[in-house]
């Protein structure tokens, strides 16, 4: 099978199309035939060496994907051959073929494409994570979200209108605003422009923001201090380098500050996800947005894409 394998840590250019047998099929797991899979911020991570967590050199990168159902394994009867899926947490989705345990296995409603699968199991699983797990996030609350125009960020906007919170946003382009309105922001601010932080604070009537899901900790921390409301949540779910803050800041209104790592929910709180998740696509009120389909054999572009600004939607490599 074609696949998409690391042999050495690096920048894009280790991303290397090969042929590799396929994967044995285990008790208790599926043989999924791979159409779509997820490019995630994580995945440019494992690839240069730079996550703290490496899997061992060869590997297959990409953990998000959807496709279909080849086989069985002994014990699984939730799924059957043929049944189009979408599956989240598997390290290897970069190819052809993936084995994946069951209980990482979920049906893709009628509706839906394969790119759109691929684009939900991350990004929907670490914004529910944030809102709901790691903030407790209530109806009526006011949620900010820094970076709204990609994947995670999408998704967070959709999570929090269905759930009766107050969503404003920020993107870096007019499309980008455009398309975080379209998915029910109520309002979209360009952090790239001078005075933005006024202007939301304006917006809010001097009030403040209760929640702040955070993209890009390392150039809008300081700013979201002075963003939120007293007893106010800072939810960092990505960040690309080191600052320094005032930590005053941080005691002045009782701020928290919440790292959000998907890898540490534990199982009872990815049943809670998944369930939310499959209800939500059932309803629509979960729909993913997709920026670019890229061939399999273009990963490497795939990597650099989503590394640049300007994102409106979900990058995902089609096999």
């Amino acid at each position: 099978m074609k696949v998409i394998l690391v042999s050495r840590f690096g920048g894009p250019e280790v991303l290397e199309l090969k042929e590799t047998p396929l994967p044995q099929l285990r008790p208790a797991s599926v043989l999924i035939a791979v159409k779509a899979a997820g490019v995630n911020p994580v995945d440019t991570y494992l690839r240069a060496g730079s996550f703290g967590y490496q899997p061992n050199l060869p590997f297959i990168p990409g953990i998000d994907g959807a496709g279909v159902i080849e086989e069985v394994g002994e014990g699984v009867s939730k799924f059957h051959k043929g049944q189009a899926v979408f599956f989240q947490g598997v390290l290897g989705s970069y190819a052809q073929y993936i084995v994946c345990p069951e209980d990482r296995v979920f049906e893709l409603p009628q509706g839906f494409s394969f790119s759109q699968g691929a684009a939900i199991g991350s990004p929907y699983a670490t914004a529910y994570h944030a809102l709901f797990q790691c903030a407790g996030a209530e109806a009526g609350q006011t949620v900010l979200v820094h970076g709204a125009s990609g994947g995670v960020g999408i998704a967070a906007v959709q999570w929090a209108k269905s759930r009766g919170l107050r969503v404003l946003a920020t993107a870096g382009t007019a499309k980008g605003k455009e398309l975080v309105l379209d998915v029910g922001a109520e309002m979209v601010f360009n952090h790239g422009e001078e005075g933005y932080v006024n202007k939301i604070l304006e917006y809010t009537q001097n009030q403040g923001i209760d929640i702040i899901l955070e993209m890009l900790a390392n150039k809008n921390l300081e700013n979201d201090f002075s963003l939120l409301a007293n007893y106010g949540k800072i939810l960092v779910i990505g960040n690309r380098g080191k600052i320094e803050i005032d930590p005053r800041n941080i005691l002045r209104k009782e701020i928290s500050v919440i790292g959000v790592n998907l890898f540490l929910a534990s199982s009872s709180q990815r049943k809670a996800i998944f369930a939310a998740i499959e209800a939500g696509l059932k309803n629509k009120s979960l729909w993913p947005i997709i920026r670019a389909e890229i061939p399999l054999e273009q990963a490497a572009l795939a990597h650099k894409m989503i590394m640049e600004g300007g994102a409106t939607g979900k990058i995902v490599l089609i096999i």
